[in-house]
């Protein structure tokens, strides 16, 4: 019995041994799961860095491609530099970071012809940097754009350049791409002869042009541009470039129909500027043409200054007016603009605008959405307002100030009963949401 109890002492092992001998199986299973489970960043699926490597930053980028040689081979993939936005400022005027000159030299040594959808956006207000936009611009010979913009946060920028030096290098991109489809030129000085080299190059592609606030494009230049690239479909330019001639020439047969029209209707010095009538046969051709073309127009105008609009029956449907606009301009929009889908008013007044907004309620049976920032409104009719459009408004975006209790309706009950006809809880805003 005693040599029975030795040999199983001696099989099995004290107590403590065994604990250490568990103990240490577990963490070599630990370790090699460990070793299983832990990452090798180097081996990574190329496409995945791809992936990441389009949502960094440039400066980011390129520290990321010096970790290992497989990333820095995704570095220099075609495909990451197909899509690209310059960042340029003076770091003297500005505390944002732009793109390093050096990485630009790189970028466009090496990946030029691989540049498809660029976009150039000058975060401060120097002329240096709208200079060095023009400089890349320049260099961009050997590349096919098929999307270009250009984005000035902070006026004038381009405006300040020599109209020439912008001139020349925006032709270059014109040129050699042969196939833009989507360009974005606001507050530039572009021009009519380089809409022109813009045609001849691109007017099989074009199907987008935003070009607010040029003042050197003429009403004849845009309608050679509506002539030639019958594919456009979404245009956005200044009310001055709008004409009865442009809108046919969109309502033409061999003309694509239009989805997206925006108008900006603006006035710096008031009285003197001096607002074209469009006639009431060009919008109603325009729509028969393009039926579902959304009709964006921002005004921002002074009182005295809205006599030739709303007369008769425009076919807007989204319509903000970003500067104090009155009653009886209002009103005609609820008699002339049945289309409307969306209003915004940002000021109106001191006067209810009880009767407008009933007005508005019963012609513009499409009105889906709309603010409204320092005016005033009755709570009865608001409600009332709200009643007649039903669920359909999916975006009611009211200042608490605006609304005005009366009689039937103090603020506390309006939420209740606004949010019973909406079908919705709601509560007016404390800020502008739009």
């Amino acid at each position: 019995m005693k040599r029975g109890r030795k040999s199983n002492e001696a099989t099995n092992g004290s107590p403590a041994e065994a604990t250490d001998e568990e103990s240490k199986r577990h963490k070599m299973t630990d370790e090699k799961h460990g070793a299983v489970q832990s990452p090798d960043w180097a081996n990574l699926l190329q496409d995945i860095i791809l992936q990441v490597f389009q949502y960094l930053p440039l400066l980011d980028r390129a520290h990321a491609s010096q970790v290992c040689r497989s990333w820095n081979q995704v570095f220099h993939m075609p495909d990451l530099w197909r899509c690209f936005e310059f960042e340029l400022n003076q770091p003297a005027t500005s505390y944002l970071r732009a793109t390093h000159p050096e990485l630009i030299k790189q970028i466009i040594k090496r990946h030029s012809n691989h540049l498809q959808y660029v976009s150039f956006k000058v975060v401060d207000s120097s002329k240096e940097s709208a200079e060095a936009a023009c400089d890349i611009l320049s260099q961009l010979v050997n590349c096919s754009l098929k999307t270009l913009g250009l984005i000035s946060t902070a006026r004038p920028s381009f405006m300040d350049l020599p109209k020439s030096h912008f001139i020349s290098a925006l032709t270059v991109v014109f040129v050699n791409s042969k196939s833009l489809s989507s360009l974005k030129i606001d507050d530039t000085p572009v021009d009519d002869p380089s809409l022109k080299v813009l045609v001849a190059n691109n007017s099989d592609t074009l199907k987008l042009l935003k070009m607010s606030s040029c003042p050197h494009v003429s009403p004849a230049g845009i309608l050679c541009v509506a002539d030639q690239c019958h594919g456009l479909r979404e245009l956005a330019l200044n009310y001055h470039l709008l004409s009865d001639e442009l809108l046919l020439a969109l309502s033409s047969e061999k003309h694509v129909r239009l989805e997206h029209l925006r108008i900006d209707v603006v006035s710096e010095n008031p009285g003197q500027t001096q607002f074209h009538a469009i006639q009431k046969s060009s919008w109603d051709a325009f729509i028969k043409h393009s039926p579902k073309v959304n009709l964006v127009m921002y005004f921002f105008l002074y009182e005295e200054e809205f006599d030739p609009f709303f007369r008769y029956e425009t076919p807007v449907t989204h319509l903000y007016f970003g500067r104090s606009v009155s009653k009886d301009v209002l009103g005609r929009v609820g008699m002339t603009c049945p289309r409307l889908v969306e209003l915004v008013v940002c000021a109106n007044g001191l006067r209810p605008l009880d009767e407008e907004l009933i007005r508005i309620a019963e012609r513009c049976k499409h009105l889906s959405a709309i603010g409204l920032g320092e005016c005033e409104v009755s709570c009865s009719a608001f409600v009332e307002f709200v009643k007649m459009c039903g669920g359909r408004l999916s975006q009611l975006s009211i200042m608490e100030e605006v609304l005005i209790p009366d009689q039937k309706y103090s603020l506390e009950q309006i939420h209740w009963e606004v949010s019973k006809h909406l079908g919705r809880v709601w509560f007016p805003d404390m800020m502008p949401t739009w």
